[in-house]
């Protein structure tokens, strides 16, 4: 999983693609016709570990699935790191 850091707040974004194999599953859209639209294995694997993609390939993604980015991509927050610090009192 990715965590994106905010480092003047320390505040973590995490990014999850889950919503992509969602769509992919709601469209009848397969990996297999992802690699074949263009978007590599490597990438695929990216996705699959939530690891960081670019811009262009949400793009391209977006493109093939005919959906936006929100349809492929969601940001979730941990915990707030406040109730952490309530723990430890």
């Amino acid at each position: 999983m990715v965590i994106l850091i905010d480092y003047d707040k320390g505040n973590h974004t995490m990014i999850d693609y889950s919503p992509l194999w969602k769509t992919m599953n709601e469209k009848k859209i397969t990996k297999y016709i992802l690699v074949n639209s263009g978007i590599d294995r490597k990438t695929l694997d990216y996705l699959r570990k939530n690891k960081n993609i670019t811009l262009l390939t949400v793009e391209k993604i977006c493109n093939i699935l005919d959906c936006k980015p929100n349809d492929i991509v969601q940001f979730t927050k941990p915990p707030s790191s406040e109730s952490e610090k309530e723990k430890k009192k």
